[in-house]
């Protein structure tokens, strides 16, 4: 089976996707709610995307995984946990919204170095804002991003962001205007 669509099953299987009528915190209205924890966070759900992200980081010679504070989080351990498994280690990094107030008052939590090549993902893209924040806090530790990642494109206007400024980005579901959620 195509791991793309088993995560489509397994978002609604969890409850991770469903339907009605939804206040967005990015603002608005919409006919679904996507909430990527309940995915990432069930083994199943965590292995595929985890396998899925990787097939793709492959091509891009990254050394680590980085994304937002909290969806991120359980992608980037996914990910970085898999990666070792299959013998192509990468790092975890996460992105805070602030900077820590105590201690080194780092904004990136894990390994980073200057001249890293790093993966940006996130659950859901909507109008890029918590995507476009971890991309400027990697690139202000002197890393390069040579993709950004999502589970689903809500296709609201951040995934064509993204790409205007240069980067590639790649999701795994893609939403339309109506609310269908189909592979990308």
């Amino acid at each position: 089976m195509n791991r793309a669509k088993r995560i489509l099953e397994i978002s609604k299987e969890t409850g991770a996707l469903t339907f009605g009528e939804f206040q967005l915190s990015a603002g608005g209205t919409s006919k679904y709610y996507f909430d990527g924890r309940l995915l990432t966070l069930d083994p199943e759900g965590a292995y595929m995307v985890a396998k899925v992200f990787l097939e793709i980081l492959e091509a891009y010679s990254v050394d680590a995984i980085a994304g937002p504070t909290i969806g991120a989080d359980p992608i980037v351990s996914a990910v970085s946990v898999l990666s070792y498994m299959e013998g192509t280690p990468i790092s975890g990094l996460i992105v805070r919204k602030e900077p820590k107030a105590h201690g080194g008052g780092k904004t990136i939590e894990g390994p980073i170095k200057s001249g890293q090549r790093v993966a940006i993902v996130d659950d859901t893209c909507t109008t890029g804002k918590s995507l476009f924040q971890a991309m400027q806090a990697v690139q202000d530790e002197g890393c390069e991003i040579p993709i950004v990642l999502s589970i689903l494109d809500r296709r609201a206007g951040g995934s064509d962001e993204v790409r205007l400024m240069g980067y590639e980005f790649k999701s795994l579901l893609v939403a339309d205007e109506v609310g269908n959620v189909n592979l990308s």
